[in-house]
């Protein structure tokens, strides 16, 4: 019964090892999880050396054992392109920071406007940038219509030159913990107090 019971802690072991690789090849743990495999290792290769008399516990074991192995090969191939620089969740992440940066670098610059004439945003070049960093980011454009867009920021301009006392809104697209957002920023006119 007692081995038993240490192939338990094993299995919840490997299991809790799993999910800390895991968290570290997405980025949620700082380190690699190296001293809990060393400990699941020194474990394996305990029992490994010990003769299991009970053919369901020695089937378990090798069961196990197995997991392991597969597990340890998988873990060796990330590790190792992350450090070729070749995984492909870094390298995914890495062309998406790249697109949005390049994204970002080419919008256009809306010209400054008349002091006398209140501007209108060019609604298009704020669609079409606000639409290609969605979709940078993935996320979903199905609903995202430039009527829609228009509507919105026209009534966003309206409020914040009336709040502002501004002669005109300028939008610009920006991406912010992977989602696209608009900026708006008051044109001529007073600036609040803080």
């Amino acid at each position: 019964m007692a081995f038993e019971d240490d192939l338990q802690a094993l299995e919840n072991k490997l299991k809790a090892l799993k999910l800390d690789y895991e968290q570290y090849f997405l980025g949620s743990r700082p380190r690699e999880p190296a001293q809990a495999r060393s400990e699941v290792q020194k474990l394996f290769t305990i029992y490994t050396n010990t003769p299991i008399q009970n053919t369901a516990l020695r089937f378990r074991f090798n069961s196990l054992c197995a997991r392991y192995f597969d597990f340890r090969r998988q873990w060796d191939l990330v590790l190792r392109q992350i450090e070729e620089g070749t995984y492909s969740r870094h390298v995914f992440k890495a062309n998406l920071h790249e697109r949005a940066r390049s994204t970002m670098s080419t919008l256009p610059a809306a010209p400054a406007p008349p002091a006398s004439a209140e501007v209108t945003p060019n609604f298009q070049e704020v669609y079409e940038a606000y639409l290609a960093a969605c979709r940078s980011t993935g996320e979903d454009t199905r609903s995202l219509t430039q009527e829609r867009l228009s509507k919105v920021l026209k009534g966003q301009a309206e409020t914040i030159r009336k709040q502002y006392g501004c002669e005109d809104v300028r939008f610009r697209v920006v991406v912010e913990g992977g989602k696209a957002r608009l900026k708006a920023t008051p044109v001529g006119g007073r600036r609040p107090s803080a």
